[in-house]
């Protein structure tokens, strides 16, 4: 991590995918998450956002995204608005650009959790005001910011270390994986069926990243492969939603991607278990991991709120 005193400024109006942020910038936004962090635990006061507000828009459900950052915003002096699609006239029709530009009348910031990338790209490009990307079907770096912070917590450092991704490669969670360990300098492995690999240009954007860190990034189907040596395993759900009905199918084509006792005696034997939640147990991973010594998915939960509220101080305090 790079010390404080040598930390750049990130000068960003939006946290749409992590690619978008250099390299510093990223190991920026992990030491304000690092300070957050200490300064909750310690019970220090920290309203950086003292009379800010935030609109979590939501067209696809959540629990930790949603608590993460209203708790988030509570905890930095401001405050944060609910609005399902019900709530608002974006489920009658009204266009994004009209939406973004009377939200940014109202509120500070949005956080936008829906489908498509191109929903939260519209309100970006329309608003005046700093949007980040709660969870898209091609992105969730909120998430992966706090992964990160996590693999750090539990390894002293992030430089060098491998993390394995094993599962579904066209998924929000690996899009994100590949940018974020490309950016901070980690080395990624990934193994998916055919069929579901990563997005070519995930992947070759991941590559450009990594010639700039010294990162490896390895995208193939052979789970074994992918978890030799790891340091850090990871996994998601087979059936993301909206896939709802391909999961009979799917719990076939992903039967051998299943993380279990076998596949992480592959991996360094201090090797640590991620899994954003909600899991399914006894499908992509196993109780045994999940719920073993080597899982720190509960720790991972818990950085959601200290990972979101260094993108809101960063984006927000100034703004």
């Amino acid at each position: 991590m790079l010390k404080v005193n040598e930390i750049k400024e990130v000068k960003k109006k939006d946290f749409l995918t992590i690619a978008e942020y250099s390299p510093e910038e990223i190991q920026h936004l992990l030491n304000e998450a690092v300070q957050m962090k200490a300064l909750q635990k310690k019970g220090i006061p920290h309203p950086y956002l003292s009379g800010k507000v935030l609109g979590m828009i939501f067209e696809k459900s959540s629990t930790r995204t949603r608590v993460s950052f209203e708790v988030g915003m509570i905890q930095l002096g401001g405050q944060a608005i609910f609005l399902s699609n019900k709530d608002i006239q974006l489920g009658r029709g009204e266009t994004i650009a009209d939406t973004a530009k009377v939200l940014s009348r109202y509120v500070d910031g949005l956080m936008i959790r829906t489908f498509g990338h191109n929903i939260v790209e519209e309100f970006a490009d329309n608003a005046d005001i700093p949007i980040i990307n709660g969870l898209t079907d091609t992105h969730h770096p909120a998430q992966v910011l706090a992964d990160l912070l996590t693999i750090y917590e539990h390894k002293g450092d992030l430089k060098g270390l491998k993390l394995c991704y094993v599962g579904d490669g066209n998924n929000n969670m690996c899009h994100s994986l590949l940018e974020g360990a490309a950016s901070v300098g980690m080395h990624i492995s990934t193994a998916s069926p055919e069929g579901f690999e990563p997005l070519d240009s995930i992947v070759q954007g991941a590559n450009q990243i990594a010639e700039k860190t010294g990162s490896i990034v390895s995208c193939g189907h052979d789970p074994i492969e992918a978890a030799k040596d790891a340091d850090v395993i990871v996994t998601d759900v087979w059936t993301s939603m909206g896939q709802e009905a391909e999961a009979e199918e799917r719990i076939k084509q992903f039967k051998a991607y299943q993380v279990n006792d076998e596949l992480c005696s592959y991996a360094k034997q201090d090797f640590i278990f991620l899994h954003c939640l909600p899991a399914h147990r006894e499908e992509e991973v196993t109780a045994s991991i999940i719920d073993g010594p080597h899982s720190v998915v509960f720790d991972e939960a818990e950085n959601r709120v200290h990972a979101q509220k260094a993108i809101l101080k960063v984006l927000m305090e100034s703004n």
